[in-house]
C-alpha cells in the first residue's frame, strides 16, 4: 500500500455506498475547492459519446442533482438516452468515485426552489444563454444580457422554461484509491435484487 495513501480494504467500507460517498465527500471538501465538480458523460442517440463537467448540487437515496439547460447538448441527449455516469476526481486525496444510472428530470417546482437561490447575474445568464448553439461573437451574448436586464429592471428573473434540474439515480459506484506502482484499489458496488453487492476489480 502506499505511504502517501490508505489502502482501500472492503472491510473498512460502509455496506451502503450513499454513506461511503459523504464520508470521502465530507474529506475532499476539507481538502480542496470544488469538491462537488464533477465530469458528466452523456451519449446521444447514435451512442457518440460527450463529456462536460457539473456542479452536484445535492443528493440523496434518490440520487445525485445537477441542473442544466434542458436544450443543452446534454440535456437533448438526456431526452434521448438517459443513460449517464458521473466522475468524482479529488486529486489531493488520490481519489475517484465514479457512478453510473439513469437520468430523470427533477419537478418544477424543486427546479424552481433552487433557481431562486441562484447569484442574479446567473440566472440573468440562464435566460439569455441558448446553450450549446453556436452565435456570431461574444458582443451579441452581452447585448442580450443588457436587453434582458433593460426588460426585467427591477423584478426577480423568472425560471426559464428549458431550464432545470436532473437526477441520477445510481446502478453503480466505483471507489478509486491511488496507490504505488499504479496497482490502484477499486472497489465497486451493483445494485441487485438483494440490495448493494461489493466487489473489487483489478487496476
Amino acid at each position: 500500500m502506499s505511504e502517501r495513501f490508505p489502502g482501500l480494504l472492503e472491510e473498512r467500507l460502509d455496506p451502503e455506498p450513499l454513506r461511503q460517498f459523504e464520508q470521502w465527500f465530507e474529506a475532499a471538501s476539507a481538502a480542496m475547492p470544488l469538491a462537488e465538480a464533477a465530469a458528466l458523460a452523456t451519449a446521444n442517440r447514435q451512442a457518440e459519446p460527450s463529456l462536460r463537467m457539473v456542479l452536484v448540487k445535492g443528493w440523496d437515496s434518490g440520487g445525485f442533482v445537477f441542473y442544466s439547460n434542458h436544450e443543452s447538448r446534454k440535456g437533448q441527449e438526456l431526452e434521448t438516452n438517459p443513460a449517464a455516469a458521473l466522475l468524482f476526481y479529488w486529486p489531493v486525496l488520490g481519489r475517484q468515485v465514479r457512478l453510473e444510472g439513469r437520468v430523470e428530470r427533477l419537478a418544477p417546482i424543486d427546479s424552481d426552489r433552487y433557481f431562486a437561490t441562484r447569484p442574479r447575474a446567473s440566472q440573468i445568464g440562464a435566460a439569455v444563454s441558448a446553450q450549446s448553439r453556436p452565435i456570431a461573437g461574444r458582443a451579441e451574448l452581452d447585448r442580450g444580457v443588457a436587453e434582458f436586464e433593460a426588460k426585467l429592471g427591477e423584478g426577480p428573473v423568472p425560471r426559464p422554461a428549458w431550464w432545470g434540474g436532473y437526477r441520477l439515480q445510481p446502478t453503480s459506484y466505483e471507489f478509486w484509491q491511488q496507490q504505488e506502482g499504479r496497482l490502484h484499489d477499486r472497489v465497486r458496488y451493483r445494485a441487485d435484487a438483494q440490495g448493494w453487492r461489493m466487489e473489487r476489480l483489478q487496476p
